[in-house]
């Protein structure tokens, strides 16, 4: 055994700096991206069917502010029965522009006599469209306001509600 010979174990050495600049380069770009990425949440309260709420429906007749979505256009019904204004469509598109202008002016009122008023009811025709549903409930929960040189989201009625439409209505004198 004297004969053997042995071998002498050297240490590996560890070169990393590869790898450090890439992370130099890369956590900065990533931290830059997440800035342009944002995800938007919309929160739903669908009606509820418990005895509670259909022991107060009494008292919510005279409150409820609902939006009456056919093929023809938007009824908007304060209290529930009751036409406030009938939009028709403008050039096979609804008028949000209208229905944001006649909501301000329902949410004015209300705050001017002292009532806070934040939800609102569609009820939806079965032939409307997912993009038109989500851009109804866009123009109902806020519009852009410009307050000290900038444009903010100021609030309508972001508590939504999604029901059906009644099957015919007849119309209201």
């Amino acid at each position: 055994m004297l004969g053997r010979k042995t071998k002498i174990r050297q240490e590996a050495e560890l070169d990393i700096t590869s790898f450090m600049n890439l992370m130099i380069v890369l956590v900065p770009v990533l931290l830059m991206m997440m800035v342009f990425s944002r995800i938007t949440v919309l929160e739903l309260r669908l009606p509820e069917l418990s005895a509670l709420a259909q022991a107060s429906t009494e008292q919510l007749q005279n409150d409820n502010l609902e939006l009456v979505v056919t093929d023809s256009g938007i009824e908007v019904f304060f209290p529930q029965g009751y036409l406030l204004k009938s939009l028709p469509k403008l050039d096979e598109h609804y008028d949000y522009a209208g229905l944001r202008e006649l909501l301000k002016q329902v949410k004015v009122t209300l705050q001017d006599k002292q009532v806070e008023k934040r939800d609102i009811t569609l009820l939806l025709s079965p032939s409307i469209d997912y993009q038109s549903i989500v851009n109804l409930m866009d123009t109902s929960r806020a519009y852009p306001e410009v307050v000290a040189a900038s444009v903010v989201q100021a609030e309508l009625f972001p508590n939504i509600s999604l029901g059906d439409a009644p099957a015919q209505r007849e119309p209201q004198p």
